[in-house]
């Protein structure tokens, strides 16, 4: 069975909220994912998502409720979101709060991942639901878009803000209940459809939010990569994932230099190399790693000419930002930029 990762437990208060309003004793469903409800104290703990997905399955079970998680996405808080609800609550726009979803994703669990696509007019957020549990995945899979448009509203402060179409790969939950979805969402909603997805107006994205602030955002951009750097040493080594921390600092500085990096490890240059080509990577490599992460952050979620994002990746020339990057993604920086990936 593969791995569903870890979820932050944020994204489980939310549902504990949902099932405490519903009058459901939370008890016996934490006892049968074998979690202790104290770790609903912790404000950066996290749970391993099978836990996650018996939690759903066992709320699901015990309410009966065919569109359990459409309704709990209006139970959604910034705290939902991790750092990354903080995030967005100070962006400048919707658009640039909607930006930073993929990239910060992962602090809030690893259920799915988002991908954006623009098709005329239009920007549609797909997501990828990462659990294939029938009993639990569109209820996670409602929850997540139900979520997202009641955020979105919140942050717009416009309740009127809608869709103009979701899709969804569920079946209908029933003639009776497609109504709850459409006077939710105020739009037309496709089930049994070959994605899950949301499509809105492109013009959306401009909508001012309630309440920018460029300096705290970068501080707890900052935050947000630390802590998705410490979350790397679960699919990483400690020593992989302790050089590419280090070089992402550096670079953050605009330098990267590996005997820094080995001095702040507790080893000389050589050793480093040593070791890590005993576990089958590189130096160069782990660079080119968070370089090519860096770089593509920069280019969709800021507006930063590429010369100063090229000098911030540690390159003494923009010409080499552009051979290296082309020759991972096939298309120049601008030519990404452009086409939003």
């Amino acid at each position: 069975m593969k791995s569903l990762g870890t979820t932050s437990v944020a994204a489980l208060r939310q549902y504990v909220r949902a099932a405490e309003s519903a009058g459901v004793d939370t008890a016996p469903l934490f006892s049968k994912a074998g979690l202790n409800a104290a770790i609903l104290d912790s404000d950066d703990g996290r749970i391993d998502g099978e836990q996650f997905q018996v939690f759903i399955q066992q709320l699901a079970e015990q309410t009966g409720n065919r569109i359990l998680g459409l309704e709990t996405g209006d139970f959604v808080q910034p705290g939902s979101y991790s750092v990354l609800g903080y995030i967005t609550m100070s962006c400048a726009t919707l658009g640039e709060a909607v930006a930073r979803i993929a990239p910060y994703e992962k602090l809030v669990g690893d259920m799915g991942t988002t991908r954006l696509a623009m098709a005329g007019d239009n920007i549609k957020l797909l997501w990828h639901c990462n659990y294939d549990n029938p009993a639990v995945r569109p209820h996670l899979v409602d929850n997540v878009f139900s979520s997202w448009v009641n955020y979105a509203r919140w942050l717009a402060d416009d309740e009127a803000a809608a869709p103009t179409l979701v899709q969804l790969k569920r079946p209908s939950p029933g003639k009776e209940l497609e109504q709850a979805y459409q006077s939710r969402w105020n739009c037309p909603v496709h089930f049994s459809a070959d994605e899950d997805s949301l499509t809105f107006r492109i013009e959306l994205l401009n909508t001012r939010l309630r309440q920018p602030d460029p300096m705290l955002r970068k501080t707890l951009e900052a935050h947000a990569l630390t802590q998705l750097a410490s979350l790397e040493t679960d699919t990483q080594s400690d020593l992989a994932s302790q050089v590419k921390h280090s070089i992402q600092q550096q670079l953050m500085q605009g330098v990267t230099r590996q005997d820094v990096v080995a001095d702040e490890l507790g080893m000389n240059s050589r050793t480093l190399q040593r070791r890590l080509s005993q576990e089958g990577v590189s130096y160069q490599k782990l660079l080119d790693e968070v370089r090519q992460t860096m770089a593509e952050d920069y280019l969709l979620n800021s507006e930063l000419a590429i010369p100063d994002i090229a000098l911030r990746l540690g390159f003494s020339e923009t010409t080499s930002f552009h051979r290296k990057f082309k020759a991972i993604k096939g298309k120049r920086p601008g030519e990404f930029r452009a086409s939003k990936g």
